[in-house]
């Protein structure tokens, strides 16, 4: 099997690149990024001292980052379901939604949960509020732009909904949507239906004591 990819089942990043593979079916190695798993992890940072994953090794190649994975498999590894639409205009609008959601969905949901997990001297209150700021920003936003489509870009599922999936699904476990919301809610339940993504959050679940803020008990 020419594909591995190092990563940990509850990872938002890991989970984006999963579901991709998870679209077409393509063959993998699963190389979880645990302690029970210590050989993965040494060759993981032998690889990628950043240490950020998940990481694709596709035969003597190396890719890091979710989205550039997410190419590489369609360019590389292309299935049934195309990820990045062939026209560059129309990919445009892929590449600019998979931006919107990490960088302004999963970047300040995830800077909330790391300040829970710091030391209480070193916690950032000012810095949690502003993210939370930019969340609400950012559900207002989705919810006029989804207010007549069914996936973020062109009406077809696309390498953006392989980043909205686990980052609106983290992202409301850490603030929630508010139900005026209602065209961001019903995007995230279509997400969560999307057979590749239910299979993700499945093989995740025993991890669901990790989320530092408590899991709820939904979803």
């Amino acid at each position: 099997m020419s594909l591995k990819l190092y990563a940990h089942p509850f990872s938002s990043y890991s989970q984006k690149a999963l579901v991709a593979l998870y679209e077409n079916d393509t063959p993998f190695e699963w190389c979880e990024l645990e302690s029970h798993s210590p050989h993965h992890l040494a060759e993981f940072a032998r690889m990628w001292p950043i240490k950020r994953f998940p990481l694709l090794v596709d035969g003597d190649r190396v890719v890091v980052e979710a989205s550039t994975i997410i190419e590489h498999l369609g360019l590389y590894h292309p299935g049934p379901v195309s990820l990045l639409p062939a026209d560059p205009k129309a990919a445009l609008e892929v590449r600019s939604m998979d931006r919107f959601f990490d960088n302004y969905v999963s970047t300040p949901q995830q800077m909330i949960v790391f300040d829970a997990i710091r030391p209480e001297e070193h916690r950032d209150p000012y810095g949690v509020a502003k993210s939370r700021e930019m969340l609400d920003t950012s559900y207002a936003w989705l919810d006029a732009w989804m207010a007549e489509r069914t996936w973020a870009a062109h009406e077809q599922f696309s390498m953006a909904d392989c980043a909205a999936a686990p980052f609106l699904f983290y992202a409301d476990w850490t603030h929630r949507i508010d139900p005026k919301f209602r065209h961001v809610l019903a995007y995230r339940t279509r997400l969560l239906e999307r057979p590749s993504f239910a299979r993700a959050v499945d093989e995740a679940r025993r991890y669901r004591s990790y989320f530092p803020l408590g899991a709820p008990d939904r979803d």
